[in-house]
């Protein structure tokens, strides 16, 4: 596996994995509104910024959220261009189910 086959691996790993939580879930459906401040964020979600700060974290980390900083406020928008990526691979297993003959075990 060269080392650009592993990159994607990794960050289409990381995008599932960020969304394989509920909270992290709700999170992206307000950001597909709009940016979002994450005082924003808790006070729409009813959680403390402690627990919400881990999620934003991994989200980010994911490639899903962009963030940047305004004052002492951190604002949150959704990086399109990741979720391209996890389309793009969930597509070709579509593509690739119309040509596969189907097998019994």
């Amino acid at each position: 596996m060269d080392s650009l086959t592993s990159l994607t691996s990794e960050a289409i790993a990381a995008g599932f994995h960020a969304l394989s939580e509920p909270l992290r879930i709700q999170v992206l459906e307000l950001l597909r509104e709009q940016e979002l401040c994450v005082c924003d964020l808790c006070a729409t979600l009813g959680v403390p910024q402690s627990k919400l700060s881990f999620h934003l974290k991994t989200l980010k980390e994911a490639g899903l959220v962009r963030s940047r900083q305004e004052g002492r406020w951190i604002y949150y928008s959704l990086n399109v261009a990741q979720f391209v990526v996890l389309e793009q691979y969930l597509s070709d297993y579509r593509r690739l189910a119309k040509i596969s003959p189907a097998r019994s075990c």
